[in-house]
């Protein structure tokens, strides 16, 4: 059954997709933001933003919450200000990442996968993870999200773009309209399954969906880089790091959900509509 409102702790790309769709069931959402100005886009859309931390929060009994405050080093601050307070809740979502799994050589992640988080980032979601599940919340294991305004469509249209190669790295990635309805159905589904990875059926390479959105564009293909050659920063070094197929075999079993976008071409496709569109 779904939830009487929606607090969203982190109203952030995915809790506003979330959030649209609930609407449209005439479900109504609050939801956290750190000032103003991230306030106005929500409050226009008919959403209730909350600046915190720096403001009282009363926690409605029947609500679904869904957590992407980032954790810091003793976990999520989300549980320790209302972790006492979920049994309150209809539901509970936790958006992770599937950084936790680590570098796999390529291989797949599938949600019984060990955990060898190698980022301090992905080590905090680990522990964030531990925390709401063991107050029955469902954690979502998220990839690269894209989406309107947040694609390579935008990146290939800069000056500097580049297509940084790295034989045999591949992503896996997921369009955030798919992420949010996977989020809805699992709010409804009754299954004993907790932990879930969503991400579209086709890991990729990172220069190949850079050239796709330059082709779709009719632009000239960004220049090819060599990895070891493209002077990257420390955080773009740990992003490449990290190669892994992430499997969404659950989350289409268990919850029968199916990508509206199972690859990065539809997804961009959509994108490049949705500006055309604005």
């Amino acid at each position: 059954m779904l939830p009487t409102q929606l607090l969203a702790f982190g109203f952030g790309y995915v809790a506003t997709e979330l959030a649209r769709i609930l609407k449209a069931n005439g479900i109504k959402s609050a939801g956290t933001v750190r000032s103003a100005a991230s306030a106005e886009p929500l409050l226009a859309e008919g959403f209730e933003p909350i600046i915190w931390p720096g403001s009282d929060i009363a926690v409605p009994d029947g609500a679904g919450w869904l957590i992407s405050v980032p954790p810091d080093a003793q976990g999520c601050p989300v549980f320790r200000a209302f972790g006492e307070q979920a049994a309150s809740a209809n539901w509970i979502g936790y958006l992770s990442t599937t950084g936790v799994y680590g570098d796999l050589g390529g291989g797949w992640a599938f949600e019984e996968t060990p955990l060898v988080p190698l980022s301090r980032e992905a080590t905090n979601r680990v522990r964030g993870e531990a925390q709401w599940l063991d107050v029955g919340a469902r954690v979502f294991r998220l990839p690269g999200i894209y989406g309107p305004g947040r694609s390579q469509i935008e990146r290939v249209r800069e000056p500097n773009a580049r297509r940084i190669v790295k034989p045999g790295q591949v992503f896996s990635r997921a369009h955030v309209s798919d992420i949010a309805q996977a989020l809805h159905l699992a709010m409804t589904v009754n299954t004993s399954a907790r932990i879930f990875n969503i991400c579209d059926d086709e890991p990729a390479p990172a220069d190949e969906v850079l050239t796709h959105a330059a082709d779709l564009l009719g632009i000239a293909r960004p220049p090819a880089v060599a990895f070891e050659d493209a002077g990257l920063s420390p955080a773009a070094q740990r992003f490449y790091a990290e190669c892994k197929r992430v499997s969404n075999a659950r989350a289409k079993a268990a919850l029968g959900w199916r990508p509206q976008f199972p690859t990065y071409r539809e997804g961009l496709r959509a994108c490049l509509q949705a500006d055309a569109s604005t």
